[in-house]
């Protein structure tokens, strides 16, 4: 596996592999890295001849200075993680790199209206950060195929309409929640619940799975979420949101049976966590 730690060392690797015609897949991610990404490079090397990982903790999508101070690393453990499973290439920018002059004068990429609800809402400025670092990444590695989890189903919405918006030749493809043995979707935020939460914390995705249940059985909205909220609420969490909505837009689904999914977010502690759920 090749370690590219500059721009110019990146583009030479990626013009390699084009005048080789390789299809290029590209698995960007923040590190500390769990099953679930494992599971998007194994199914970027089935898809690709080429995988390339980012390691890149982006400074930029975080609302709050401390989230970004205690988010975990563990580069050592990655590298081997990446070998074992045979990525070809990772590449490791700093914030100097991605931000030559600096974040506050940095031309924003804005994906509007599916972004202005539910993690936007609740996290300003959050998706601006995220589609201006994923297209600063897809213009470097320019890869034919790009792969994201669907645990952050609005960050998935978002990078597919940023490329269908702006015309990118790039394959977006999802990929299905990886969950712990108790159901608690994978992450790596998880690292930094205590015990205590830690058991308390497959509560969310039990809840959902009864949100789901009560909705086939023809409940309101409305009044599945409100009983859900306060579920979470006496388990010890502290809700944002518990939302069900269309999964192509995350409008309200008003009452509709088709094609819905549920989406929540709450703090355990100091941590927070997201999930979400297809319904139809």
């Amino acid at each position: 596996m090749k370690i590219i730690n500059t721009i110019h060392n990146l583009k030479n690797t990626i013009q390699q592999w084009q005048a080789e015609t390789c299809r290029i897949g590209f698995v960007p991610t923040m590190g500390y890295l769990h099953a679930g990404h494992l599971e998007l490079v194994k199914q970027a090397k089935n898809n690709c001849d080429r995988v390339v990982v980012s390691i890149f903790v982006n400074p930029l999508q975080f609302n709050q200075a401390s989230d970004l101070d205690n988010y975990p690393t563990s580069l050592e453990e990655d590298q081997q993680k990446l070998i074992a499973v045979k990525v070809d290439a990772l590449f490791l920018p700093d914030t100097k790199m991605m931000y030559p002059n600096g974040q506050a004068a940095i031309t924003k990429i804005c994906v509007p209206e599916i972004t202005d609800t539910l993690e936007g809402e609740h996290r300003p400025g959050h998706f601006d950060g995220v589609a201006t670092v994923v297209n600063k990444l897809f213009n470097l590695v320019q890869p034919q195929a790009a792969f994201f989890g669907e645990k952050d189903y609005q960050q998935l919405l978002l990078v597919k309409k940023m490329q269908a918006d702006l015309n990118m030749p790039i394959e977006i493809h999802s990929v299905s929640t990886h969950r712990e043995i108790d159901g608690l979707a994978m992450s790596s935020r998880n690292a930094r619940l205590t015990d205590e939460n830690r058991k308390k914390a497959p509560e969310l995705y039990r809840i959902l799975q009864q949100v789901s249940q009560q909705l086939k059985l023809g409940q309101l909205c409305i009044d599945v979420e409100v009983q859900a909220a306060a579920q979470l609420q006496a388990a010890g969490f502290e809700v944002e949101y518990i939302s069900v909505r269309d999964r192509a837009s995350l409008q309200s689904a008003h009452n509709n049976q088709k094609n819905r999914l549920v989406l929540a977010a709450a703090h355990l502690g100091s941590v927070r966590l997201i999930d979400n759920l297809i319904i139809d």
